[in-house]
């Protein structure tokens, strides 16, 4: 007898944060489809799409809007219409899309701008799932994009979460950082659980390159590392299903400050004592999970010796957080990322192989090694009711 499955609820399947782009000579765009190919880890019936404008100073208008299924092209309508305009700092949802899908399938939503349009709202974002492309002209309903017009694109402009009508049993796990969370290891999180065929957790990226936790950037330079954990955290934490969240935040509130003599925008008063840290998480975060009944887990902070501004004091500053992290009983689980990469004879570095380059941030195989130090730990959590395909 075929299993007849039933869908009661709405649950993220997809989702990236929004945030400020990064500022360029002209940031307005014209006659332009965008195009973001979306695995789906859920079967269901129907999905909604939320775009935001959180971070535009003008109005935007999507002129139309299409999810496809293997070359089957389904408008996305707002209100029954083709077209909507966002308001500076607002975001919307789309109408209910009538579309089946079966867990693994992979559809395409393409928006087409017709309009000059501020492409100040979005976030870039690497890994084995995250890619997209841009096209000029209108191509929103078009199977192929023109070789010639066409180019590939890791920021995601307005698109912010998708949302499936889904079985009960599914549920959503927020990943919450920055750069370190902005590249590889969410996408292989969701790759490894389903390889494991663990098949009821999607995994929802909220990270915005550069950002910090107690501080943000009001100059165009650094415009794009985005806005501060007090800001961020109560808007990124609204995702339909979510139970629980991974926080891997704060390695640039200790990096960063470098004085005004070397960078006018970093001063050292921007430099955060441990406690500071310690009350902007709770505070901004834990505080907030509470009262959206999510549970959350930390994540350690990544060694950074040989960075730029590599400092003993500042690595001081990193190991007495991490502590904290490890220790405090206001997370439900620690995922410590500290241990799974660092060199066990010189841990305040990576070890060999897993640094990416730069000291700061981890190589393709550092990443892999924190999924699989996340999957871990939600097929040992006690309470994970995990379901297996």
């Amino acid at each position: 007898m075929e299993n007849i499955k039933t869908f009661t609820k709405w649950v993220a399947v997809w989702g990236t944060a929004t945030s400020i782009t990064e500022r360029k000579e002209a940031f307005y765009a014209k006659d332009i489809t965008l195009r973001y190919p979306i695995r789906i880890g859920f079967c269901g019936n129907k999905l909604r799409f939320h775009f935001s404008n959180l971070t535009g100073t003008d109005p935007i208008k999507i002129t139309k809007a299409f999810v496809s299924k293997n070359d089957t092209f389904t408008p996305i309508l707002f209100n029954g219409t083709s077209s909507v305009i966002i308001g500076p700092g607002k975001a919307l949802c789309s109408d209910e899309t009538i579309i089946d899908i079966t867990a693994g399938d992979t559809i395409e939503v393409s928006l087409y701008f017709a309009d000059f349009t501020q492409m100040n709202a979005g976030t870039l974002v690497t890994g084995p799932l995250s890619s997209g492309k841009y096209c000029y002209g209108d191509f929103c309903d078009k199977k192929d994009f023109p070789i010639d017009l066409s180019r590939n694109t890791n920021w995601y402009y307005f698109l912010n979460t998708i949302d499936i009508f889904t079985e009960e049993k599914n549920k959503a796990f927020i990943c919450y950082g920055d750069s370190i969370t902005a590249q590889s290891w969410p996408d292989y999180v969701a790759l490894k659980l389903w390889e494991k065929s663990i098949n009821n957790i999607s995994i929802i990226r909220r990270a915005v390159c550069g950002t910090r936790i107690l501080r943000q950037y009001d100059c165009i330079t650094y415009a794009a590392y985005g806005l501060k954990g007090e800001t961020r955290f109560p808007i990124e934490c609204q995702v339909a299903g979510a139970d629980k969240v991974l926080i891997q935040h704060g390695i640039n509130d200790i990096i960063h400050p470098v004085g005004v003599d070397v960078n006018r925008f970093r001063p050292w008063e921007d430099l955060p004592s441990v406690a500071e840290m310690i009350e902007g998480v709770e505070r901004f975060y834990l505080d907030v999970a509470d009262k959206n009944k999510l549970k959350c887990w930390s994540g350690t902070l990544l060694p950074i010796y040989g960075w730029r501004t590599y400092a003993p004091f500042r690595d001081e500053l990193r190991n007495a957080f991490n502590e904290w992290l490890r220790n405090s009983d206001r997370f439900e689980q620690c995922v410590d990322f500290d241990r799974v990469v660092r060199n066990p004879q010189k841990v305040e570095a990576f070890a060999e192989g897993f640094d990416s380059g730069d000291h700061l941030h981890p190589s393709e195989k550092a990443y892999m090694a924190m999924a699989d130090a996340v999957v871990e730990k939600i097929l040992l959590h006690s309470d994970r009711n995990v379901h297996l395909a």
